[in-house]
């Protein structure tokens, strides 16, 4: 693929996604990062921001086989990853495939779902393989989840385990749109008009702007993921990952520390970015701008780190800064 089609790849996809979502670049750029890796997506906000409808766009966009399943605290494994059902016609047992098998599936509000639910999702987001009686099922390819979780409202929720939390590539957290994209939103909602079904009609809304026909196929998705590969990673570059990551274990306001799973997922998304952003390289700035996304969610501060008022984010400014 030379560099234009490579740029026609991602750029397309940002388009398309942008005739829908009004704003919101920076988090558009992290779901391109972890589809053309392989890498899953926490999405964390306030409910109305978008979290949903970007994640449509973006399956419409590339022509994804598409599931979303909304969590709840009745779910079971089963509801997730399927079930052998007894057929009673042949008196054998049939499997059914659950939602998981997917290319993106979209986890509505993960935190509402109890730990068995949550630990169903453990394999699958690992080794792209579940388990259906004595049966191992390997999932499509590809095959991503990007989770959305309400960080405000606790009632009804269980916290994600750490272990789980570390098989998300990224952890984004959306903030409110400015005052111009929130005046464009209103006046995108107010050009929609009705939609007609039978005799009566429904309002529109952004949902019925994404577009039936996608403008990628998978094929130039698998084509790009290649390309990311060939992105190249300085030793130096490599070096200041593992430093970084090595920091978090060893920082005096920090419980626990970052995994080698995450300078594994530094390196991978600063490649997703520089090739994003027309380059064949990373630099620093790519480090620097990813490292939130990929750190803060891995890192648990000390209690009395926290009643003393500090918080992830400075501990993980001190790192940076004894990095740089």
């Amino acid at each position: 693929m030379s560099t234009a089609e490579r740029i026609s790849f991602t750029g397309a996809v940002r388009e398309r996604i942008g005739q829908v979502v009004v704003g919101q670049d920076v988090v558009v750029e992290r779901a391109l990062v972890a589809l053309i890796t392989g890498g899953h997506l926490l999405l964390q906000g306030v409910p109305g921001i978008g979290k949903t409808l970007l994640v449509n766009a973006l399956a419409s966009a590339v022509n994804l086989k598409f599931s979303r399943v909304q969590f709840t605290i009745d779910m079971l494994p089963a509801d997730i990853i399927g079930s052998e059902i007894l057929d009673q016609s042949s008196n054998e047992f049939r499997t059914h495939l659950g939602p998981l098998f997917t290319n993106l599936l979209l986890a509505d509000e993960i935190n509402r779902a109890a730990p068995k639910v949550q630990s169903a999702l453990l394999e699958a987001m690992q080794e792209r393989k579940v388990t259906i009686g004595n049966t191992t099922h390997v999932l499509p390819a590809p095959f991503l989840v990007i989770a959305t979780q309400n960080p405000i409202e606790q009632s009804g929720t269980f916290e994600l385990p750490e272990a789980q939390l570390d098989r998300f590539m990224l952890c984004h957290r959306l903030k409110y749109p400015t005052v111009n994209e929130e005046e464009a939103i209103v006046q995108q909602q107010l050009s929609l008009g009705l939609r007609r079904e039978k005799d009566g009609a429904v309002p529109k809304t952004a949902f019925d702007m994404i577009s039936d026909t996608a403008c990628c196929k998978i094929d130039e998705l698998t084509e790009t993921m290649h390309q990311v590969l060939q992105v190249h990673v300085s030793d130096v570059f490599t070096r200041h990952c593992v430093e970084l990551v090595r920091r978090t274990r060893e920082h005096p306001h920090l419980e626990i520390g970052c995994s080698p799973r995450a300078a594994l997922a530094l390196v991978q998304a600063s490649r997703a970015r520089a090739l994003i952003h027309d380059r064949d390289y990373v630099i620093p700035e790519d480090l620097f701008a990813l490292a939130e996304d990929v750190i803060l969610h891995r890192i648990r501060m000390t209690y009395e780190a926290l009643a003393e008022g500090f918080s992830g984010t400075s501990a993980l400014k001190e790192v940076l800064e004894s990095v740089g």
